[in-house]
């Protein structure tokens, strides 16, 4: 009996951390994904996250669109919305904001 709580409370326990998982890396969450279905502009605290020295989150990265393949020195230029960024390809850090 003692077993059958301990299993039944484990499955309710595990059974619902998938609820609360982030969306895979790449995708946009429902509603910001839904705003760029329809070409409106992501919230502008996306664009606050824009510095140089911070890295540029994989789902930002994987909806903007590449400008200057990668060079010599491993960087990347992105477009993202207006905005013009080079980053360092491997890690998505920011190393200049062009506009």
């Amino acid at each position: 009996m003692k077993m059958t709580i301990v299993m039944l409370a484990a499955i309710l326990l595990f059974g619902t951390v998938g609820v609360f998982a982030k969306p895979p890396s790449g995708e946009l969450p429902r509603g910001l994904q839904k705003q760029v279905d329809e070409g409106r502009q992501l919230p502008p605290g996306w664009q606050k996250k824009l510095q140089v020295g911070h890295r540029l989150e994989p789902d930002i990265y994987a909806h903007s669109r590449v400008v200057v393949p990668v060079d010599d020195r491993g960087h990347i230029i992105v477009m993202v919305e207006d905005r013009r960024l080079r980053l360092v390809q491997a890690t998505l850090e920011i190393v200049e904001l062009l506009n």
